[in-house]
């Protein structure tokens, strides 16, 4: 009887403020597709920050003839500053590090360039005498890149070298200062969404005050008062919710996996199972922002 009773109200206090209760169930669904949004697109970084860290090398550039650095003081690398090169690679310090080196000669260099510009870069045509040899290496680690530099830099025959994780610093700093973006405007709407809550749940309690009264008058406990007021705050923020979850859905379904996986294709990208696995976490905000609002409102206007 009880929860038939409940029912009741509920039904009672939505069909009241339906206005109301549609604009909460829009806030909400708009403030947790920014949410969405904004942890959507971390797991998109980490997992670019995964796989493109993972291919990138460590680049060891060896004295050309006619340089100017510290280390190439005696002119081109010699080859017994190769082979000892090649020993530091191999040594305790650099070796547990290390997951592969690979060297390049300066007729491979050339090699690779006559295949990558056979027309010449920018219309200059190189020899081979204008290319460096260099060592490739690949970490078992790439976040260990200083330890490397630090061992290797200054050496004699090293012009420099070279961490290309460097070339994406930018972008994955462009990407987090989105995603923040998007965290502080699903902030805004989320407060945008707690105040709308609590007007329309404040309306509804003021609109049933006299039946709120004869509810403590026959000895109603303030939680069976409150419970409708609350349940009708957790059912818009909840459908809300499985809004913003069904339109993140389609729109990894749609415009990521079946659009940009399939036009670029060298990229790991979010799937609909990333959806999934943050949309228990969008429910629990919904139900937080619904408790918030409800806390908020009912201590004061379910007074009798």
């Amino acid at each position: 009887m009880r929860f038939q009773y409940v029912l009741s109200e509920i039904g009672q206090g939505l069909r009241r403020n339906v206005t109301m209760v549609v604009a909460v169930v829009l806030v909400t669904f708009v403030s947790l597709t920014f949410v969405g949004a904004a942890a959507l697109l971390q797991m998109q970084i980490g997992k670019l920050q995964d796989d493109w860290y993972g291919k990138v090398e460590v680049s060891v550039f060896l004295c050309p003839q006619g340089s100017t650095e510290a280390g190439c003081s005696s002119g081109a690398a010699t080859q017994q500053q190769i082979d000892a090169l090649s020993a530091l690679m191999k040594s305790p310090t650099v070796a547990p590090l290390v997951e592969k080196v690979q060297f390049e000669s300066t007729a491979e260099a050339f090699k690779e360039f006559q295949a990558r510009y056979p027309d010449g870069y920018n219309g200059t045509q190189l020899t081979k005498d204008d290319m460096q040899a260099s060592f490739r290496i690949k970490l078992k680690d790439p976040s260990q890149y200083q330890v490397v530099a630090d061992v290797v830099t200054g050496r004699p025959g090293v012009e420099y070298v070279q961490d290309e994780r460097r070339i994406f610093d930018s972008l994955f700093l462009a990407l987090n200062r989105a995603s923040y973006l998007s965290a502080g405007l699903a902030a805004v709407m989320l407060l945008a969404a707690v105040l709308l809550t609590t007007t329309t749940i404040r309306l509804s309690a003021m609109s049933r005050r006299r039946e709120t009264g004869i509810m403590r008058l026959v000895g109603a406990s303030n939680w069976f008062v409150h419970l409708p007021f609350m349940l009708e705050g957790a059912f818009s923020a909840l459908l809300g919710a499985c809004l913003a979850i069904g339109g993140l859905w389609l729109a990894v379904k749609y415009l990521v996996d079946d659009w940009l996986a399939r036009s670029v294709t060298w990229a790991p990208y979010v799937t609909e199972r990333d959806v999934l696995t943050i949309a228990p976490v969008l429910l629990a905000v919904a139900v937080v922002l619904a408790a918030v609002a409800s806390v908020l409102t009912l201590r004061r206007y379910t007074r009798v």
